[in-house]
């Protein structure tokens, strides 16, 4: 009964974990379909394309600094659910305090894995799902950038919140692990391959459903698609369900902290 109590006080249940992140999934297939109306447009990642004072990356990265900068002035970041990609030197917010619920361990505000996403996103993902060329439209294209980030980050990073909850379900399972600071054991009660196949054949479905225009009658276009479905399932399967892991675990590993 004490169990279940802590997870009513607070909020956090695993219904509700699991609501948030079939509704997150919508937000990643959607803002990758607006990625890939853009080519791949490469001087957006270039650093010798612009010359901005006081900046000396590429211009994707002076569009993420700078938004993020508004953001967190906006309180963006006050919120545990959200990560920077550049968290130094970021502005205080300047609106009134919201007072988030406090359902994670203090550990969690050092776990942060944006250069792993950054990284995969750029290098990985992105070659697979936009098509080759240049439309000019740079300014555009690094927004987007900017939307796919954010939404797989706070999807990645929500993996904090499934951490808790299935801490708080399963103490007994999780605690001897956490002392022996053993990452295996860990993966192994946080895995369910069940349950990731799931995820993945779901996706791909949205994938499939949100991709296709909106016709009256048979428009002849069966089978094709604004973004592959197979990519999305790709991207789950390689990389957001092992990302949300290393986050799972690194949250975890500090738990008794």
């Amino acid at each position: 009964m004490a169990k279940a109590e802590s997870n009513v006080s607070d909020g956090l249940t695993l219904d509700l974990v699991r609501d948030s992140l079939i509704r997150q999934e919508d937000t990643i297939v959607f803002s990758l379909i607006e990625r890939a109306k853009f080519p791949l447009n490469s001087p957006t990642y270039d650093p010798s394309y612009t010359s901005i004072p006081g900046s000396c990356g590429s211009l994707v990265e002076f569009i993420v600094k700078e938004t993020e900068a508004i953001q967190a002035k906006a309180g963006r970041y006050e919120n545990p659910e959200e990560h920077p990609f550049f968290p130094d030197n970021l502005p205080p917010s300047l609106v009134p305090h919201h007072k988030y619920p406090k359902v994670l361990h203090p550990a969690a505000m050092f776990v942060n894995i944006n250069k792993m996403i950054w990284d995969m996103y750029f290098n990985k993902l992105l070659p697979l799902f936009v098509t080759p060329g240049d439309d000019g439209n740079y300014a555009s294209t690094a927004a987007r950038d900017l939307e796919c980030l954010q939404a797989l980050s706070r999807r990645i990073h929500y993996g904090k919140l499934v951490a808790e909850v299935k801490f708080r379900d399963e103490r007994k399972d999780y605690e001897p692990a956490i002392r022996a600071q053993d990452r295996d054991t860990l993966i192994g009660l946080l895995t369910f391959a069940n349950v990731e196949e799931a995820v993945k054949k779901r996706v791909a479905k949205k994938a499939v459903t949100f991709g296709r225009d909106v016709q009256l009658g048979d428009d002849g276009n069966k089978g094709k698609y604004k973004l592959d479905p197979a990519i999305v399932s790709r991207l789950y399967g390689d990389w957001v369900i092992p990302l949300t892991k290393e986050v799972e675990v690194e949250y975890l590993l500090h738990r008794l902290d």
